[in-house]
Formats: structure tokens, C-alpha cells, sequence
């Protein structure tokens, strides 16, 4: 049952029928074909087309019978597992139109899907260019003298106008050519057997050069690439879910049957010599020649054509709805018609492109697109079932090994084939994605990328909880806790500083009030801090809590912050002018370090502009009696790590109360920070009876760009008397932060080793 959802969008991950609305790839109507008509047909008379009949002959004779049926097994093992794959994806989910495309874009997003569903509407198109040439080349076997340009721009408009009379009718007459290729296939079988050729005769000394196993590998393999001809017209099948599995996989395996038959009744039929010389081999063994053969060729070529012209416009069609290409190519599509717009582009394309003679190498960069195509479909399926994803049910299940097999056969053969196309292919893709991805909107539908970092995030929490926490690993991740964020960016800022991208940074708006009671858009408001992250380039997460009392939401909020090992040690809240507030920050104090978290407190005066050759300061004041010294001094070399800070100096200040702790203390530190690593100028004062702290402090500092403070955990109740002693030291202070150290990190900078 399906739980319907605001708008009358139904749950994803369903297994109801229920469709999703329209202008997201697919189209509120039914078609009509079945798997046989509307699938199987028109892949398997894609399998079986030119290739099989004019290159496998010198298949069979470049590297002999063994070696023919393991090319033959290792390219249908990778058709297989893309077929199985693209079987699973199509009964998990509704195929809508656009087939592939629509695969894609609905899993790995919008960005991936256009820049592989633009490349796949092209190579479609230009396919029909290809298969009109060839069928133009094979008919000057009749009529020698004919020209083919001219003849291949004849053949496109006829493939076109059978086209215009919509889906159902151009495949009707794709049911005749599969009658004309069986019975090549018949005759081919006949020829063959009554064939006199002598045995000893494939042992002849050949002349020709011989091509490498790859070599023949890659002129083969495209044989078998015609497994998403069916896929292609999706949206015009009755039941797609259904009708994809069976008929792909039916058509599939008829192929492998196929050509596990072929190279045996070559190498009955014809010598070695033969096969490799003569690209019209079946017309000499084959019964009656070519008066058989010739109508199967042709037929499968036609039959090819017609269904790179039917399946580009449903492309480009899915391409509009998504908002991809321009919408007029996929609106006003009445049910049961064509997308004309689409088939006249995609007729204008093919015409256009027999201007260009040689396609040779627009040829196999096609072919690189379409395994482009099959690669990420296997992909899919493999990352489906990798993630766990809760919404991957598919009726027919294969185990992601399978997928995964296909999607690295398809890439290695890519190479395989010619890697300078293989690179240009993968270009142009990556520059399409690039522009997508700034210039699309984001999709309304989950995709596969989150399962993606869902399952990397919890293979890497499980495996990070196995390892102890120490100093020499600590990282902050800090807790900022503001009322308005807009109020509070600088203490972000600085928040994303001191993580230095070592850290997760998040920001929490506290909201006092009864949540029962409280008239408050979370949602809205949370999208409202990302929106203001965002346009301030901060990484940082936004999260929105309605609290009883600040102290209380600060405690329950900082506890319940974090997962597995990645929880946020480090809270930063702003220093209030407020003493009250500040008195309830440091009773929470003493709560936070018993749960293993330091707090910050900040106090922030505009930054003063960076001047060229004057580097900043940063005055941390160590006391070294307590454990916020290490903790300070690691804050303020990390502030250094950012752009904004890269020049600055650290300057180490301490307070001794006579000659021989200034000795001692200088000759400590002098001996710590070459250890650590971190460079820093010591400074350490001797301060008489008559000299007070808070004086010397504010004499030293005044001029810092921003000072760091050691902040004791108060007595109890003795709170608003220490809020009023912070207030006075800080008051004449630029920006500075009182920090006290209550997490892991126990103030150990030298790690156990060094010690």
C-alpha cells in the first residue's frame, strides 16, 4: 500500500504502480507494446546486424575456432551481466521514458543523467547516419556503380517517415526481417554442412597480416551491444517492468546462441584464406548464396536504423521533461503519437552528419558513448545493492558482483577498442557534467548518492570506533550554539577556522519555549541557516533545537551531538553582555567537561583588515598549571593553517612570580615547541606583589589581533562573581576566547613517542 505523501506524491522506494507527477522524465499514459514487439524484436535484430555478417568470417579466420568462441563467451558474459543488471534496475522501479537515461538521472542525479543522456540522444542519432552507410555499402554488391552518399540520404528519410507512423507500426516490419535473417541463419547452416572444403586446408600459409586477440576482440564487441534497443522505448511499453527483463534477457541469450553456432559453421564451411579476404563469406556457403543472405543483411541493417530513429526522440523527450534541453521537444505529446519534434531533429542530425564521408571516427566514439552507457547502468545496479539501500527490492535480484563484472568489462573494452576515443567520450561527458551541475536545478527525487555516503559513513564509523582516541589524533569539532546566526557569523568563522577542514562544524540556533506550544517553522528556519552558511562559504552544518532553558538545551544538546568517535567535543558559544547569561554559561561548564566536552567562549571585535607585510598576531597566554594551555596553543596553530591567518605570528606569554619560575618556564617552553612543531616567541614576565594580572594582560594584548585565555571551571554558586571578574579582563581585550579544556585531549601535544 502506498502511504500517500503532501501533494499526493506517493513514499519513494514503494512497490506500488502509483507514477510520479509529471515533468520528471516520464508521462502520465500506458503505452501499448509488449515484451516481444517492444523489446525483443528490436534488440535481438540489433544483435544480430552487420557485424555478424560481413566481420565475423575474419573473426573466425584472424585467430582460428578456440579463440573465436572465448571472444564469442567473454564479450556475452559482459552483455549478460549489463543485461541482468539493467533487468534488476527495471523491475525495482518504473521505467519511464527515456529508458537508460531515465535509469541513470533517477539514480546517480540529474547532473550524471544529462551528461550521459545528451552524448546517448547524439550517438542514437548519428547511428542511423552509420547504419544507412552501411546499408548503402552492401547494396553496391547489386548495383556496383551507385553512390552512396546519395543512397544513405534516401535510406534516412525512408527510416524516418516509417517512423513518423509512430512506434508500433515501424516495428511491425521489423517481424518480416527477423523472418529474412532466420533463414540466412537456415541457409548459412546448410551451406555449411554440405560444404567439400578440406579439413587441412585451415593449416594454409596465409599472407595477410594477422591482428592480435584484443585487436579482433574489439572489432567484435560491438556485435553485442544492441541489448538497449528495447530499453530505449520504455514509455510505449504496457508493462515495463515486466516487459524489459524478458524480453532483454530473451534476446540476450538467443544472441549468445547465435553466435556460439556461427564461427562453427564458418570453419565448416570456408577456408582460412577465405574468411579473412572476403567480407561477403556467407554468400559463398551459404545455400543459394546470396539470394539468402543479402535480404537478412539489409534487413538487419534497415531494422537497426529504424531503431536508433525511434529510440533518440524518447531520449531527447526525457531530456525536455527533465528541463535539460529546451521543453518544447517534450510537451504536448498525445497519447499513443511520436514526439515529432524529436524525430525531426533526430532525422535532421542523421541527414546532416552523411555530409561529413568519412565516419570512421565519429563511429567509434558512438561506440564509446553506448558503452559509456552500459558501464554506468551496471554501476547503478552494483551501488543499488552495495548500499543497502531500504528501497532496492527488486523481482529479479542478482548479486552486485554481477554488476560490477559487467561495469569493469564495458570500461576495460573501451580501452580496448581505442583509448583516444575512450578519452575524448569521457571529455566530453565530464564537461557536460560540469555544467550541469552549476547550472540545473537540484532534483526533487532522492537519488543514489546519499546511499552512496551512507554506507561509505558507516563502513568508516564501525572501523573508526576500533580505534582508541588520542592526543596525537584529537581534532575539534566544534558546537556553535547562537540565537541569530547573523548575530553570531564571525564566532562561526572563526568555529570553521579552528577545524581547519579537520573537523565538522555545526550550528545550533537555540530556541527557549515550550516545543507543545512554540509557533516556530523549524524546517524554514534550518534552511535559513544553511542558506546563510552558503552564501558566506562556510562548511558547516545548520541544525534548529526549541530548549526549556538555555542551560538544560546547551547540556542536552552538546550530549546528544555526534556519532560513533565523530561526536562535537568542542562548544563555542559568544560572550554575552548579559552577566547573567554568562553565568549560566559557566555552570554548564562544569557539566560539559563531565561529559568529555571543552567550551569557548568568545568574545569578537571587528577583524582588523590584513595589511602586506605586517603579519597578524596571536597572543595565547599559558599558564601551564591547568590543561587549557595545550589546548589554546593548538587552537591558535590551526588558526594559522587558514588563508586568512597563514602569516601570523604566535606569541606564547606567561606570568612567573619570581626569577627562578621564569627560568624554569621559559626553558620549558623553549624545549616544548620544537617538539610540537609549532613556532611561536616566548615571552615570560615576572610579575612583583604590586603588579595586577588583569593589567598586565590587558598591556600586552591590547594591540593583538586576537588573544587566547585559559577559563577555570568556577566553585559553585560562586558563578556571577567569576562572570564579573571575565567581564573586566576581557573589556579592554580585542577579540579574544576563554577556553577551558574538559574533553579526551588531555593536554598531551607531545605525543608518547616523543616523550
Amino acid at each position: 500500500m502506498t502511504i500517500p505523501l503532501p501533494n499526493g506524491y506517493p513514499m519513494q522506494g514503494s512497490n506500488s504502480e502509483a507514477k510520479p507527477p509529471l515533468g520528471l522524465g516520464q508521462q502520465a499514459k500506458q503505452g501499448t507494446l509488449g515484451a516481444f514487439l517492444g523489446v525483443f524484436t528490436p534488440t535481438i535484430l540489433t544483435i544480430l546486424g552487420v557485424i555478424m555478417y560481413l566481420r565475423f568470417g575474419w573473426v573466425v579466420g584472424q585467430v582460428g575456432l578456440g579463440s573465436t568462441l572465448v571472444i564469442v563467451i567473454l564479450a556475452n558474459v559482459i552483455t549478460l551481466a549489463t543485461a541482468l543488471s539493467l533487468s534488476a534496475v527495471a523491475t525495482n522501479t518504473r521505467v519511464g521514458v527515456g529508458g537508460a537515461y531515465y535509469i541513470i538521472s533517477r539514480s546517480l542525479g540529474l547532473e550524471i543523467g544529462g551528461a550521459i543522456g545528451i552524448p546517448l540522444f547524439l550517438s542514437q542519432a548519428l547511428s542511423v547516419t552509420l547504419y544507412a552507410f552501411g546499408l548503402a555499402e552492401s547494396l553496391r554488391i547489386v548495383w556496383p556503380g551507385m553512390h552512396i552518399a546519395s543512397t544513405a540520404f534516401i535510406i534516412i528519410i525512408i527510416v524516418g517517415l516509417l517512423s513518423f507512423r509512430g512506434a508500433s507500426s515501424a516495428l511491425k516490419t521489423q517481424i518480416p526481417v527477423l523472418a529474412l535473417i532466420a533463414l540466412s541463419l537456415a541457409a548459412l547452416a546448410a551451406g555449411a554442412f554440405m560444404s567439400t572444403k578440406s579439413p587441412s586446408s585451415q593449416h594454409v600459409t596465409l599472407s595477410v597480416e594477422m591482428a592480435s586477440f584484443w585487436t579482433v576482440f574489439a572489432v567484435f564487441f560491438p556485435a553485442v551491444t544492441g541489448i538497449m534497443a528495447g530499453l530505449s522505448l520504455s514509455g510505449d511499453l504496457f508493462d515495463p517492468r515486466k516487459a524489459i527483463p524478458k524480453g532483454t534477457l530473451l534476446a540476450a541469450l538467443t544472441g549468445f546462441t547465435v553466435y556460439l553456432t556461427i564461427p562453427f559453421l564458418l570453419h565448416m564451411g570456408a577456408e582460412r584464406t577465405s574468411l579473412i579476404e572476403d567480407p561477403l563469406i556467407w554468400t559463398r556457403i551459404a545455400l543459394f548464396g546470396p539470394w539468402l543472405i543479402l535480404p537478412g543483411l539489409w534487413g538487419a541493417i534497415f531494422s537497426s536504423a529504424v531503431g536508433s530513429m525511434l529510440g533518440a526522440p524518447r531520449t531527447l523527450q526525457a531530456l525536455s521533461l527533465d528541463r535539460l534541453v529546451p521543453r518544447f521537444f517534450g510537451r504536448n505529446v498525445p497519447k499513443g503519437k511520436e514526439p515529432v519534434l524529436g524525430i525531426t531533429l533526430t532525422l535532421f542530425i542523421s541527414l546532416l552528419a552523411v555530409f561529413l564521408g568519412d565516419l570512421n571516427t565519429v563511429a567509434t566514439v558512438v561506440t564509446m558513448f553506448f558503452l559509456s552507457v552500459y558501464g554506468m547502468l551496471n554501476l547503478v545496479a552494483a551501488l543499488e545493492n552495495l548500499t543497502g539501500n531500504s528501497s532496492w527490492r527488486p523481482t529479479l535480484d542478482i548479486h552486485w558482483s554481477v554488476s560490477l563484472l559487467g561495469g569493469f568489462g564495458c570500461f576495460a573494452v573501451m580501452l580496448l577498442i581505442h583509448w583516444p576515443s575512450t578519452l575524448a567520450a569521457g571529455s566530453i561527458e565530464l564537461l557536460l557534467w560540469l555544467w550541469f551541475r552549476h547550472h540545473i536545478r537540484h532534483a526533487s527525487w532522492g537519488d543514489l548518492r546519499r546511499d552512496i555516503y551512507e554506507a561509505f559513513i558507516r563502513w568508516a564509523l564501525i572501523r573508526l570506533s576500533g580505534y582508541p582516541l588520542t592526543a596525537r589524533n584529537w581534532r575539534p569539532h566544534p558546537l556553535v550554539f547562537v540565537r541569530d546566526i547573523e548575530q553570531r557569523l564571525d564566532l562561526v568563522r572563526f568555529a570553521s577556522w579552528f577545524s581547519e577542514d579537520r573537523g565538522v562544524v555545526t550550528v545550533t540556533e537555540l530556541i527557549e519555549g515550550d516545543i507543545l506550544n512554540l509557533d516556530v517553522d523549524i524546517s524554514a528556519r534550518q534552511h535559513h541557516i544553511d542558506q546563510i552558511l552558503s552564501r558566506e562559504g562556510i562548511v558547516a552544518f545548520g541544525e534548529v533545537n526549541i530548549v526549556s532553558s538555555l542551560g538544560r538545551g546547551i547540556l542536552t544538546v552538546a550530549q546528544a551531538n555526534g556519532l560513533a568517535g565523530m561526536d562535537s567535543n568542542t562548544i563555542l558559544v559568544g560572550l554575552p553582555d548579559d552577566n547573567k547569561r554568562l553565568a549560566v554559561f559557566l555552570k554548564v561548564l562544569r557539566h560539559l567537561e563531565q561529559i568529555n566536552r571543552s567550551m569557548i567562549i568568545g568574545k569578537l571585535e571587528p577583524l582588523r583588515p590584513a595589511r602586506e607585510g605586517v603579519p597578524r598576531i596571536i597572543h595565547v597566554w599559558w599558564g601551564g598549571l591547568k590543561r587549557n594551555s595545550d589546548l589554546m596553543l593548538l587552537l591558535a596553530y590551526l588558526l594559522t593553517c587558514n588563508a586568512e591567518w597563514r602569516e601570523s605570528r604566535i606569541h606564547v606569554l606567561s606570568v612567573a612570580s619570581n626569577d627562578l619560575m621564569k627560568a624554569q618556564t621559559e626553558e620549558a617552553l623553549a624545549r616544548l615547541m620544537p617538539e610540537i612543531r609549532i613556532e611561536a616567541d616566548i615571552e615570560v614576565m615576572v610579575k612583583n606583589d604590586t603588579d595586577n594580572i588583569t593589567e598586565i594582560i590587558r598591556q600586552k594584548s591590547f594591540a593583538a589581533d586576537v588573544v587566547f585565555l585559559g577559563l577555570a571551571a568556577p566553585e559553585e554558586g560562586s558563578e556571577a562573581e567569576y562572570a564579573v571578574r571575565i567581564q573586566n579582563l576581557v573589556d579592554c581585550l580585542p577579540s579574544c576566547f576563554l577556553v577551558h579544556n574538559g574533553s579526551l585531549f588531555i593536554g598531551g601535544l607531545v605525543t608518547s613517542s616523543e616523550n
